[in-house]
């Protein structure tokens, strides 16, 4: 296969195994204190509920065992997955790696094929998730469940490893509590991925994917930074990956400084109107403006809509009115809506009408990920200027120009702390599905310390669930954790935002995901919570 320059550095890197581990048949796990489920999630997964925190040791006796372990990606790609099957080939150490190709769908269908050494080595320490290919197909019907048995049993698998999101590790606690009810020998392990960020909670500190992305979208952001302030006439507004979350937005811009940073939790916990936003927005301008400055840069997040509250409220009633029938017509939707709701949806530029509109992701709900809220408060701004400037309130000019950066992040090449990573968690599921459990993920600890002193450990699935609304029903799924407003990094951004706003105090970090130094090794909000300054 023909390689970039680049591409052909990168696959030269070389591979540290977790905790100098030098024989990893070995390594054995310690079982800590047992996490407690909810008494409603114990109910549903009677199986994989009450299980313990395992940490990995040394042990004394060899486990040579070979054995045959399935591998699937889950959703949208993220930098490192390929370094997650390396880490598993090379820990199964004369085992075999079997890959499923396209995503949940193939385990159903069966479609995989064996992945030899060379396979694995023409994609280490290289972006994209085209070695396997990926998929946003659920397996959730007892049918496609008893298929997916199906499948491992006639590849003889030990163990299935699940790359993905909190849905797709919803989905592997779902596997996990099906093969074991039914006695299969197929232990299930789940990995955490996801550009967003908000697969974290005590044990894992991030997920991968999110250093390389923001990095990457930081990069953009500090070229369009630099532009503004040398074009001089254009205010930018860039809206970044992340819906449920803010992690991606708040990350880029204490790495760049923009003009004005939204963080949708903070929006929601003061409760931010959409109007109180525009002319926010707007008074900002007006104060550049009388400074010179008829430029700026504003970063907002995906997710932004689903954090003011009319809208919010709006996107509920919408659900709900999706949920109730397979496809509704848009005069139908619209009737169903309440008087605020109307009134709201009426209030929206004609372009934002149509996008809520379209048709559902898979869990019923309104594709927030194709709302152009950039675009949304880009004319909604304009509009309040024109008013202030008929009534001789502002005298400026007004260029705006929208950005929406999500795609150009999640195939990038890895950032080393992203290739290390995602190598450590890949041994990680290996040497968990040695062990002989399920129903886990896999977590790495100590990542603000050199490579050598991280840690492997296993963490229940269960114990990270939650019940939450989809397609109108209640449903188990793994809890996404959004922007701590009590944190450090977003106290230090609160600490900042004025000066950055009045004045251009804006960075270009550059490619900075193929380096380490000068370059922070760490994303910049794990070092400002304190976990990371001397890596």
């Amino acid at each position: 296969m023909e390689r970039s320059p680049l591409e052909s550095l990168r696959l030269l890197s070389p591979h540290l195994k977790p905790c100098l581990f030098n024989d990893l048949s070995t390594v054995t796990f310690k079982p800590k204190h047992t996490i407690e489920c909810s008494r409603e999630i114990s109910s549903l997964f009677p199986e994989c509920s009450g299980l313990p925190l395992l940490e990995a040791v040394k042990g004394k006796e060899k486990n040579t065992e070979a054995l045959r372990i399935g591998a699937i990606f889950s959703g949208g790609p993220a930098a490192g997955g390929h370094n997650v099957l390396a880490g598993l080939f090379d820990a199964l150490e004369g085992g075999t790696l079997v890959g499923f190709l396209g995503g949940p769908v193939s385990l159903v269908k069966g479609h995989c094929k064996e992945l030899s050494k060379a396979d694995v080595d023409a994609y280490r320490n290289l972006g994209g998730f085209d070695l396997l290919g990926s998929g946003r197909d659920k397996i959730e019907t007892e049918e496609q469940m008893k298929a997916a048995l199906d499948t491992c049993t006639k590849l003889d698998l030990d163990g299935l490893v699940i790359v993905g999101g909190d849905d797709s590790n919803t989905n592997a606690a779902v596997l996990a509590e099906f093969f074991k009810k039914y006695g299969s020998k197929t232990k299930v392990i789940g990995v955490p991925k996801t550009i967003d960020g908000d697969l974290q909670n005590e044990h894992v500190s991030i997920s991968f994917g999110f250093d390389t992305a923001t990095k990457v979208y930081a990069e953009l952001i500090g070229n369009i930074c630099k532009d503004a302030a040398s074009a001089r006439k254009y205010t930018h507004f860039i809206r970044l990956m992340g819906r449920s979350a803010s992690h991606v937005t708040l990350e880029c811009a204490l790495a760049t400084r923009p003009n004005a940073v939204l963080i949708g939790e903070e929006i929601h916990r003061s409760n931010t109107t959409l109007s109180k936003i525009i002319s926010d927005i707007a008074d900002l301008i007006c104060l550049r403006s009388e400074a010179g400055k008829d430029y700026g840069v504003i970063v907002i997040p995906e997710g932004l809509v689903e954090f003011i509250p009319e809208i919010s409220s709006l996107l509920k009633e919408l659900n709900m009115a999706l949920a109730k029938e397979e496809s509704p017509s848009s005069h139908a939707i619209i009737a169903s809506l309440s008087r605020s709701g109307q009134k709201c949806f009426e209030s929206l530029p004609e372009p934002i009408r149509k996008q809520l509109l379209l048709s559902r992701d898979p869990h019923g709900n309104v594709q927030v990920s194709l709302i152009e809220t950039e675009k949304l408060l880009a004319e909604l701004v304009g509009v309040e200027l024109g008013r202030r400037k008929a009534a001789g309130l502002f005298t400026g000019k007004f260029h705006p120009m929208t950005h929406f950066f999500g795609y150009e992040g999640r195939c990038a090449i890895p950032s080393d702390f992203d290739a290390n990573y995602c190598y450590c968690l890949g041994t990680g599921a290996a040497l968990l599905l040695r062990f002989g459990v399920s129903g886990y993920m896999t977590f790495v600890s100590n990542l603000h310390l050199p490579v050598e002193n991280w840690h492997i450990g296993g963490v229940p699935l269960t114990s990270l669930m939650g019940i939450e609304m989809r397609k109108g029903k209640s449903k188990p799924v793994i809890q996404k954790a959004g922007v701590s407003l009590e944190g450090k990094p977003f106290i230090y951004l609160l600490e900042h935002k004025e000066g950055w706003g009045k004045d251009d105090c804006y960075l270009s970090p550059g490619p900075t995901q193929y380096c380490n130094n000068p370059a922070p090794p760490l994303t910049l909000s794990l070092r400002f919570s304190g976990k990371g300054e001397k890596r």
